[in-house]
């Protein structure tokens, strides 16, 4: 009985905590190296003056791969016009990710974690994730799990977001 009892209880706690240095909605990201997967490295201040969607993908994660095409015809659609649109590999191996991206002919920049840095910064305790990012650097939101960002109510999410894009759009 003791036994269910310790089960019940490891089964009830909440799944998903935060991760070490979680940076939360509506706080600025803190300056953060990233490495180059099918480009040069960049600081991740680099992207501030607009807005910026940041993926976080493992080459392994299904989900992952399967929304990656969303995401490449997101930056190719108008939208893309005002705002910016990377990937995060949190992979173990630099080749497994790099394998990927080349496999899915990505033209998004993508870059990899090294030391759990970004994973750990952006909340991603689950994949993938997908941070919206406000042209000062603030998050905006959070959004676990597959979407087809390309559509009609990731569009109006990004928006509802991001209002920057909004105005920019109307231009």
């Amino acid at each position: 009985m003791v036994l269910l009892l310790a089960f019940g209880a490891v089964v009830a706690s909440p799944a998903f905590g935060k991760t070490p240095g979680e940076v939360e909605i509506g706080q600025l990201l803190p300056e953060a190296q990233m490495h180059g997967l099918n480009g040069k490295s960049r600081k991740l201040s680099e992207f501030r003056g607009r807005p910026l969607i940041i993926n976080v993908w493992a080459s392994w994660c299904g989900p992952c791969r399967a929304e990656s095409a969303s995401l490449e015809r997101l930056a190719w659609g108008d939208a893309a016009k005002h705002i910016s649109i990377i990937g995060i590999s949190t992979d173990d191996h630099l080749t497994a990710a790099q394998s990927w991206l080349k496999a899915s002919n990505a033209s998004l920049s993508h870059f990899i974690d090294r030391n759990l840095e970004l994973e750990n910064i952006l909340g991603a305790n689950r994949l993938p994730l997908t941070v919206l990012v406000d042209a000062k650097g603030r998050v905006v939101d959070k959004v676990y799990g597959a979407k087809a960002w390309d559509g009609p109510e990731a569009l109006r999410l990004i928006s509802q977001a991001l209002p920057a894009l909004k105005a920019g759009a109307a231009r």
